[in-house]
């Protein structure tokens, strides 16, 4: 399967969790490593530039976090990154630079890249956003499945099924996705590069890159 390789997702010059998708076929793959490889991570960045402002918590002098925002460690948040009023940052999460983090949105165990938006009432656990992804208001992933056995990724076209052997894996987004207000992404969704999927929408599975969802009997290619 290999449109959901690391490599036809995302660019990985534009995180600066790059070395964690070493090895790594599948974005997936990382979500275990995330917490480790920021705690390794953190103590090696450049003080010039970001300072340790709690315990396993490190934030870019440029980054713009409101007073409100809570932070749990472990956390990096990069240069010009947002994070605004009553954001949640439960851990285990990198924040990209000039990302946006909004109010009210819940992050846990993820990787968002550069220039990521998640700006109003976004739930994103156990994912990795790609450069420029961006998830309208209430867009949310889902993380767990109902019977809490291990997450599956299936592709629509082949009917082909990876298990990806976690029990909590919501979504994969390529670089310059788009997503719609109020979509829910089922747990192992993976949303190609550049494509755009419909306000309301419940995804599951694999969606190529460069498509139009707009249900799953419904999904162009953009031209």
């Amino acid at each position: 399967m290999d449109k959901c390789s690391v490599n036809n997702l995302l660019d990985l010059g534009k995180t600066i969790a790059k070395a964690v998708f070493d090895d790594v076929i599948f974005p997936w793959e990382v979500l275990p490593n995330i917490k480790s490889f920021i705690l390794q991570l953190g103590p090696t960045l450049d003080k010039n530039i970001f300072e340790n402002v709690q315990e396993n918590v490190w934030i870019a002098k440029s980054a713009n976090v409101y007073d409100t925002a809570f932070i749990s460690g472990p956390c990096i948040i990069d240069e010009e990154a947002e994070i605004r009023h009553c954001a949640f940052i439960r851990g285990s999460a990198v924040v990209g630079k000039k990302a946006v983090v909004g109010n009210s949105t819940e992050l846990k165990n993820c990787l968002l890249f550069d220039g990521v938006q998640v700006p109003h009432y976004n739930y994103v656990g156990d994912s990795v956003l790609g450069y420029k992804a961006h998830m309208g208001a209430g867009a949310i992933t889902s993380n767990v499945k109902s019977d809490r056995t291990p997450v599956t990724v299936k592709d629509r076209d082949t009917s082909e099924t990876l298990s990806t052997e976690l029990r909590k894996f919501g979504a994969v987004i390529g670089d310059l996705a788009e997503i719609g207000c109020s979509s829910v992404l089922c747990p192992g969704t993976v949303i190609g590069r550049e494509s755009i999927i419909y306000p309301q929408s419940c995804v599951r599975g694999v969606v190529n890159g460069r498509s139009i969802y707009k249900s799953p009997d419904h999904i162009i290619k953009r031209i």
